[in-house]
């Protein structure tokens, strides 16, 4: 069965670069991308406090717009990659970004959704584009990939695992960054935050749990004596050149403890790395 990955588009080359990155990504594997445009009317009407309805002149103007910037975009696809295993499909709505990439994971069983870090009103400063953040915090029925502006596709050889060990694993977590590393023989870098303090029995156990998890995937642990998990994170990946960040997002852990906004704003701002959120 095909693999099913959506990547909301804005047409920008952040995007474009998010969609490049995520084909060569899953190249080996027969795969659906399903492009998602969520298109708005600023550009077509002054008054902006009625939103435009289906069949008005204004709403088709804006969803031509968005059809046509969808064929230029495929054909810039066909110049540059030509996959047989790989299917591409367009959606065009005016709906909420958040409600459309809701209601297509749904619809399409969607198994991955991947996304540019910024928009095409991309600030300087603003690291992880509202859209990505709010796509990382809502979005639990698959995992989300973020990849950064200046990402050029490498196979990733490394991905790191951030853990402090105190919570139980289970497998069917896994199931996507073991994918992942399959694919491209790559090692789990197990990193642990040491404040100085022993492991306790729970941690010990969690840390052999996760060991038999990637019984069969090469893995490694790390330990880093870092004040800030974000800073050792970061210092971490630049001292072994590693490729992507893999974490769990449970429910208000992105924003709570580990990665909290700072902690993306420090791993995320001008890193060139892409950053997967598993569920």
């Amino acid at each position: 069965m095909n693999k099913r990955i959506l990547i909301p588009t804005d047409f920008s080359k952040n995007a474009l670069n998010a969609i490049r990155y995520t084909i060569d990504l899953y190249a080996k594997l027969n795969c659906d991308f399903y492009f998602l445009n969520v298109f708005s009317f600023e550009q077509y009407t002054t008054n902006s406090l009625n939103i435009p309805e289906e069949g008005s002149a204004v709403f088709e103007e804006a969803k031509l717009d968005s059809e046509k910037n969808f064929v230029k975009l495929i054909d810039t696809l066909a110049l540059h990659i030509d996959n047989p295993k790989h299917n591409y499909y367009t959606v065009s709505t005016s709906n909420f970004l958040s409600e459309a990439i809701k209601n297509l994971i749904a619809e399409k069983d969607i198994d991955l959704v991947a996304m540019g870090t910024k928009g095409a009103s991309g600030t300087k400063g603003v690291l992880f584009g509202s859209n990505t953040v709010m796509a990382m915090e809502k979005i639990r029925e698959c995992p989300v990939l973020a990849i950064p502006e200046h990402v050029s596709f490498m196979s990733p050889k490394e991905i790191v695992f951030p853990t402090d060990f105190k919570d139980v694993f289970k497998r069917s977590e896994f199931r996507y960054l073991i994918e992942l590393a399959k694919m491209h023989n790559a090692e789990i870098a197990i990193l642990h935050l040491d404040k100085k303090k022993e492991l306790t029995e729970t941690q010990l156990n969690n840390k052999q749990l996760l060991a038999a998890i990637f019984s069969e995937t090469p893995h490694h642990f790390h330990t880093i004596t870092e004040k800030s998990l974000g800073k050792g994170i970061e210092s971490f990946i630049e001292s072994r050149d590693s490729d992507m960040v893999a974490f769990i997002n449970r429910k208000h852990f992105f924003f709570g403890s580990v990665f909290s906004r700072p902690l993306i704003k420090e791993i995320g701002y001008d890193s060139d790395v892409p950053i997967l959120a598993l569920h």
